[in-house]
């Protein structure tokens, strides 16, 4: 039986996902709706919802999006700014705080943004689901916004 190119496109991708205890829950909701999309999470932890400090856990994905290790990412914390300030301070990374799939679209549309952040404490899980799909199907526009992402790049001493 043939698959459409979508899912073969999706089928093995990885998407690295991690989150201190504050997005543990969420967390988990959003791996096993990963795998049932027929994507590849790869949990970069946390384990449990013991507290731990979200740096610990939003510093290896980024490094390993900055390194080329991952191509897209996502990170929770409680409100997810912690998350997000932590990551984009590495090279080549995008992260973006999203609320609802308007503006889970147009982190990817716009800013190419290759980190999804969400506050496990502040996003129910539904609307985690329809962003994380959103943020997952929404490709790069390029064009006007290539030239944004490469002067973003530069800041940052790219």
């Amino acid at each position: 039986m043939k698959m459409d190119g979508e899912q073969d496109q999706k089928r093995g991708l990885e998407v690295a996902i991690a989150a201190d205890h504050a997005g543990y829950p969420l967390k988990e909701d959003l791996k096993n709706f990963l795998k049932n999309k027929g994507y590849t999470p790869i949990d970069l932890g946390t384990h449990s919802a013991d507290p731990v400090d979200y740096p610990d856990f939003a510093d290896p994905l980024a490094r390993g999006i900055s390194n080329g290790d991952y191509e897209r990412g996502i990170l929770i914390c409680g409100t997810g700014i912690g998350m997000s300030m932590t990551a984009n301070r590495f090279p080549g990374v995008r992260a973006a705080l999203v609320q609802d799939a308007e503006t889970a679209r147009l982190s990817r549309e716009h800013n190419d943004a290759n980190v999804l952040v969400l506050g496990g404490r502040v996003t129910p899980f539904e609307s985690a689901r329809e962003i994380l799909e959103v943020w997952l199907a929404t490709e790069f526009a390029g064009g006007r916004h290539e030239r944004r992402i490469q002067k973003m790049e530069r800041l940052n001493g790219n």
